[in-house]
């Protein structure tokens, strides 16, 4: 074998197809189950998607690095569906580009956390992670209440969202920005559009605690309250398919 190894790496040729014909079956390996997607991907008739304040929310826990300390998907293992909930189904990540599944658990897997905790519970956390939970890791982010957000742009992330499959409608992206405001001010008279366009599902309420303002705190909240509930396919699995 030895010697079979050493002729194939002092032939460039030979060496090349060797490289080539490994590379395509891990290829294979990881395109085949693709053409039977329709048939693996669960149907969830209830899912929505992410309004423009998640969606804004979103981004900010992309952009923080979030995502390399906290996974985003539950295992069939029974620990973690008795720590955390229901597993994960390939659905509930449908509208997430990029998904969020993750692997590192610094922190807890978050695919769950929505409504788990209050608003105010999130924003004390968020603002000074150890005064709530004394043995986290976590960094800080009070910046995140004073940092008003931006929304003159959530029209254009809308449209890009789209040109990837997510179904926002043209109504969705000519009102992301005023519905952004809206879903986060239920006294004001734009939030009435946000659950006309998102559904009776959609939560409007001042997430980072009546600034005022529009605030980064605000868009990372209302992403952290919606994680779990954009369906509820995961809840209404039958017994017999549950691991």
């Amino acid at each position: 074998m030895a010697e079979v190894h050493r002729k194939l790496e002092r032939s460039a040729i030979g060496f090349v197809l060797a490289i080539i014909g490994v590379a395509s079956i891990g290829g294979f390996v990881e395109i085949a189950p693709l053409f039977t997607i329709d048939e693996t991907v669960e149907q969830a008739p209830d899912m929505r998607v992410y309004t423009p304040l998640e969606l804004a929310g979103r981004n900010i826990y992309v952009r923080e690095g979030c995502y390399a300390c906290h996974s985003q998907m539950i295992r069939t293992l029974r620990d973690e569906v008795e720590r955390y909930g229901p597993y994960s189904l390939a659905v509930e990540s449908q509208y997430d580009h990029p998904m969020l599944w993750g692997s590192k658990r610094t922190g807890p897997d978050l695919a769950r956390i929505g409504e788990k905790y209050s608003d105010e519970w999130h924003v004390a956390h968020l603002t000074d992670p150890r005064a709530v939970v004394p043995e986290s890791k976590m960094p800080a982010y009070a910046w995140l209440g004073r940092n008003e957000l931006r929304t003159d742009d959530l029209p254009n992330h809308l449209a890009a969202m789209r040109r990837v499959g997510v179904p926002y409608t043209d109504a969705m992206i000519e009102n992301a920005s005023l519905d952004a405001v809206g879903q986060a001010h239920p006294d004001s008279n734009v939030a009435e559009g946000v659950v006309q366009r998102y559904g009776e599902a959609t939560t409007v309420r001042d997430f980072d605690g009546g600034s005022g303002v529009l605030t980064e705190m605000d868009a990372l909240v209302a992403y952290l309250q919606v994680l779990g509930r954009l369906t509820d396919a995961a809840h209404q699995q039958p017994a017999g398919e549950k691991k």
